[in-house]
C-alpha cells in the first residue's frame, strides 16, 4: 500500500510541467488576438451580427480541444464556411431568424459529420485535390471580395454573383462615401503594414486602433456606420428548427465536406514529428461534436482554420490546452468587454474581411499549379470560375466531382513509355526524357505505370501497340515492364490474353516483367500465362529479362 506522501508524489509526476501550461497560455492568447478579431469579421461574411463570429470561438473550440487529434489545430470559423453560411442563409424561407438558421446548419453539419465519423470515411480528406481546393478557395476570395465592396465605399450593392456585385459597385462609385472609403482604406493599410512586424497582432491592433479613433472622433456623426451593441454574455441554448433541415441538408452535407478537408489540410501541415499521428475518422468525430455543440450554443459552422492554425502553431502551442485558452478569451470578450465594440466602424471589418479575401486568392500557388501541369492547372481555374460564376454552394459539389474526374482521368491515361538503359548505371529509363540511352537490338522495352481495371485496360493495351508499330527498326520482341502495376481486375485479365493474341498475329514475341503479387494471381490460371512461363518469358525485373533475351538469342517470335 502505497503511503499519503508517495501518493502526493505520483500526482506531481503526472501533473503537467508548469512551463509547457506557461507556453499554452501564452499561445492561447496570442492567437485568441487574431481569431476573435476575424471571427467578428467573419461573422460579416455570413450575414450574421458580430457575436455570432465570438460564439464559433467559444464551444466549437473547446469541444474540438478535448475531442480532436491535431495538437496546434485552431477550430473556429473560417473564411470559407463563412461564405458558404451567407449562400445557406440566402435560400431560407423569408422571415427566418438568421441566428436560428445559422445554428440549425452547424448542428446539421456536425451530425453528417458524426456519422460520417462513425462509418470511418476518413479517408474522404483526400476526396478534393490541392489544386482543386487551390481554385476552390481562390474562387471563394474572389466572391468574398466582391461582397465586400459596398461596405468599403459605403454604398448599396445588388446582386448574387461576382460580377452582378462589381457592376453594381461600379455603377455607384460616384456615390462613395468618403469617410468610410477612408476608414476601410486606413484598416487595410494598417493590417497589410503589421503583417510584416513581427510578432504584432495585425488584425487585433487595427480593429483596436480604428475603435479607438472612431470612438474619439466620433465618426458616427460622419455618416459611417459603426456596429452598434453587441449583445453581451455567454450564449444560451438554442434548438435547432426542424422545419429548416429539408432545406439546409444538402447545403450541410457541402459544408461538412469542405469543413473536413480545410481542418485535416491545415492539422497535417502542422503536425510535427513528435506530434500523435492524425486518426482521420476521430476528427470526423471531432469536428461532428464541434460543431453540434456549437450549433446548440449559437454558433454556425466552424472548422480549422489554416491562419489561426499556423498563428497558434508558431506561438509554441504545446496541446489542446492552448484552444481552451481562447475560448476562455472569447468568453472574457462576451462577458465584459462587447460595450467597447460598438464604436467599431462595419468599414473597418469590411477592410479585414477584403485583407483576408485577398490571401484567399493564391495567384501564386495558380502558377506553380500551371508550371508543374497545366492540365490540373486548366481544372483549378474552372473550379474558380464555378464558383465565380455560378455561386458558392455550387462550387463544392463542383470541386468533388472535378477531383473524381481529374482522378479518373489519371486513371484512365496512365504513363506507358519506352525505356532504355543508362550505360553509368545500368538502370532502365523513360527513353523519350532520355533518347542517348542504350536500347536492345530487336527488342522494345515499354513500361505501364498504373492499376490495370475495367476502364483502361484496353486503351492501355492499344497505346502499347502503337508504340509496337511506330518503333523504327520494327521490334522482333517487346518486353512489357509491368513492375509498376499494382493490380488488375478480370478485364484487365481478358484485355492482357487479347494483347497477347494481336502480339502474335503482329509476330511480335511478347516477353513481360512482372513481381506485384495480385497481377500474378490472377495471371497464374489463364492461357497467357502458361505459354509464357513455358517459354521463359515471365521474369521478375526487367534486367533479368533482357538477360534472358540475350541469352535466348531470340530475334523474332
Amino acid at each position: 500500500m502505497t503511503s499519503p506522501a508517495h501518493r502526493r508524489e505520483l500526482r506531481f509526476t503526472h501533473m503537467p510541467n508548469l512551463s509547457r501550461l506557461r507556453a499554452d497560455a501564452v499561445a492561447g492568447v496570442t492567437t485568441a488576438s487574431v481569431v476573435l478579431p476575424q471571427a467578428a469579421a467573419y461573422a460579416t461574411i455570413a450575414g450574421l451580427p458580430v457575436q455570432a463570429g465570438l460564439y464559433c470561438a467559444l464551444v466549437p473550440m473547446v469541444a474540438y480541444a478535448l475531442a480532436g487529434t491535431s495538437r496546434p489545430l485552431s477550430v473556429s470559423t473560417t473564411s470559407t464556411l463563412s461564405a458558404l453560411t451567407a449562400a445557406a442563409l440566402a435560400a431560407t424561407p423569408p422571415g427566418t431568424s438568421p441566428m436560428t438558421a445559422a445554428a440549425t446548419l452547424a448542428v446539421l453539419t456536425g451530425v453528417i459529420l458524426l456519422i460520417a465519423g462513425f462509418l470511418r470515411l476518413g479517408f474522404l480528406a483526400d476526396f478534393i485535390s490541392d489544386p482543386v481546393m487551390t481554385g476552390l478557395k481562390s474562387g471563394i476570395g474572389l466572391t468574398i471580395a466582391a461582397g465586400q465592396l459596398g461596405t468599403v465605399i459605403g454604398v448599396r450593392t445588388e446582386g448574387d454573383k461576382v460580377v452582378d456585385r462589381l457592376l453594381s459597385a461600379l455603377g455607384r462609385l460616384g456615390d462613395a462615401h468618403l469617410p468610410t472609403v477612408l476608414v476601410a482604406g486606413g484598416t487595410i493599410l494598417l493590417v497589410v503594414v503589421l503583417r510584416r512586424v513581427p510578432h504584432v497582432p495585425g488584425p487585433l491592433v487595427a480593429i483596436a486602433a480604428v475603435t479607438l479613433v472612431s470612438s474619439l472622433a466620433d465618426l458616427p456623426s460622419y455618416g459611417v456606420a459603426t456596429v452598434g451593441e453587441v449583445p453581451g454574455g455567454l450564449p444560451f441554448p438554442l434548438l435547432p428548427d426542424p422545419a429548416l433541415v429539408r432545406v439546409l441538408a444538402p447545403m450541410a452535407l457541402g459544408m461538412a465536406l469542405l469543413a473536413f478537408v480545410e481542418s485535416i489540410t491545415a492539422a497535417r501541415i502542422f503536425r510535427h514529428r513528435d506530434d500523435p499521428p492524425l486518426d482521420t475518422d476521430r476528427e470526423l468525430l471531432a469536428l461532428g461534436l464541434a460543431n453540434t455543440s456549437g450549433g446548440i450554443f449559437r454558433a454556425y459552422p466552424a472548422a480549422g482554420g489554416m491562419t489561426q492554425t499556423e498563428v497558434n502553431d508558431a506561438s509554441g502551442a504545446r496541446s489542446q490546452r492552448t484552444e481552451i485558452v481562447t475560448a476562455l478569451c472569447a468568453a472574457v470578450v462576451l462577458v465584459f468587454l462587447t460595450p467597447v465594440l460598438a464604436p467599431l466602424p462595419g468599414a473597418a471589418l469590411g477592410g479585414l474581411v477584403m485583407t483576408i479575401a485577398a490571401r484567399l486568392i493564391d495567384v501564386r500557388g495558380l502558377a506553380a499549379i500551371w508550371r508543374a501541369r497545366r492540365s490540373e492547372a486548366a481544372l483549378a481555374c474552372l473550379t474558380m470560375l464555378v464558383a465565380v460564376g455560378f455561386g458558392i454552394m455550387q462550387s463544392v459539389p463542383a470541386a468533388v466531382l472535378i477531383s473524381i474526374l481529374l482522378l479518373l482521368h489519371h486513371v484512365d491515361n496512365p504513363a506507358i513509355y519506352p525505356l532504355g538503359r543508362d550505360p553509368a548505371s545500368g538502370v532502365y529509363r523513360d527513353l523519350e526524357r532520355h533518347p542517348s540511352d542504350e536500347t536492345e537490338p530487336g527488342l522494345l522495352i515499354v513500361r505501364v505505370e498504373s492499376r490495370l481495371y475495367f476502364a483502361n485496360a484496353r486503351r492501355v493495351a492499344e497505346r502499347v501497340t502503337a508504340l509496337v508499330e511506330a518503333a523504327t527498326p520494327r521490334p522482333h520482341a517487346l518486353l512489357l515492364d509491368l513492375t509498376g502495376v499494382p493490380g488488375m481486375d478480370l478485364t484487365a485479365v481478358s484485355a492482357a490474353e487479347e494483347f497477347h493474341g494481336t502480339m502474335e498475329q503482329r509476330g511480335v514475341d511478347l516477353w513481360v516483367a512482372l513481381d506485384s503479387r495480385e497481377p500474378i494471381e490472377m495471371l497464374r490460371h489463364t492461357g497467357t500465362w502458361e505459354r509464357l512461363s513455358g517459354r521463359g518469358r515471365l521474369h521478375p525485373a526487367v534486367d533479368a529479362a533482357v538477360a534472358a533475351y540475350r541469352a535466348s538469342g531470340s530475334s523474332g517470335p
